[in-house]
């Protein structure tokens, strides 16, 4: 688990395959403005993000806040999280801390917590990240489906993998979340990844950012050459990328 989140230390790297994403999504709706809407923001104050990276959430938002607080088990990301938040916070706080673990913080203290593409690295958090919520506070989760590896299980045997996708999946996560909260809704977003033939380099990018995810089963360069090959073979190349919106009320 460690070599997979060491994968996202490369600041410059993410922030490139978050573009690379946006450009071949299918769905051109961005996936953060679906999940704002569904935030009810009276009285959102105090966000905790869990697993904040450099701010990619955060940068997303409009409007003030009293207090940002991000957490992150990577230091690389501290600049770029205080950065976006200073913005728009009058209190901007970087954690550095592995997760699972208690977080010295007051119980009630926030009135949104987020973890976005985060909670199946943690999902024993849950009942943290209630204590730490107020009375009708909200928790927003963004994850992924296990159908996100359908098309690479063609070539290659991703079970290690899913094992990881599958602690908080699109899948399981409403039942993960009803053992701390009573409140859990979801909204699907349907979306396809599709490089074409000239799209070689982006696609070997985004490869390369997901190598600590695919080194769990495969040679993540076994992978790339496979998938650079089929592309140029079959002209176009089409992955999975359904995730799930969750939001849970205390």
């Amino acid at each position: 688990m460690e070599n997979i989140i060491k994968g996202y230390s490369n600041i410059d790297l993410h922030r490139r395959i978050s573009n690379i994403i946006e450009n071949h999504s299918s769905n051109k709706a961005e996936i953060r403005g679906i999940a704002k809407k569904l935030i009810d923001w009276r009285g959102v104050r105090a966000l905790l993000d869990l697993g904040c990276g450099y701010g990619w959430f955060e940068a997303g938002l409009e409007g003030s806040f009293d207090l940002i607080c991000g957490v992150d088990c990577l230091g690389e990301n501290r600049d770029g999280f205080l950065g976006t938040a200073e913005k728009m916070a009058k209190e901007a706080v970087f954690l550095k801390a592995h997760l699972p673990a208690p977080l010295e913080m007051p119980s009630g203290r926030f009135d949104l917590v987020v973890a976005a593409y985060s909670l199946y690295f943690f999902p024993e958090m849950t009942g943290e990240i209630k204590r730490l919520l107020r009375d009708g506070g909200q928790l927003l989760v963004i994850t992924h489906s296990e159908s996100m590896l359908a098309e690479g299980e063609r070539y290659f045997d991703f079970s290690g993998l899913k094992k990881v996708i599958q602690r908080f999946s699109a899948e399981n996560g409403e039942a993960l979340l009803r053992e701390h909260f009573a409140g859990v809704r979801f909204v699907d977003y349907t979306n396809t990844l599709v490089f074409e033939r000239g799209d070689s380099s982006d696609l070997a990018q985004y490869i390369d950012f997901k190598r600590e995810f695919i080194a769990v089963d495969v040679d993540p360069e076994l992978v790339k050459r496979k998938m650079l090959a089929e592309l140029q073979e079959l002209g176009e190349l089409c992955f999975n990328k359904n995730d799930r919106i969750f939001i849970a009320r205390k």
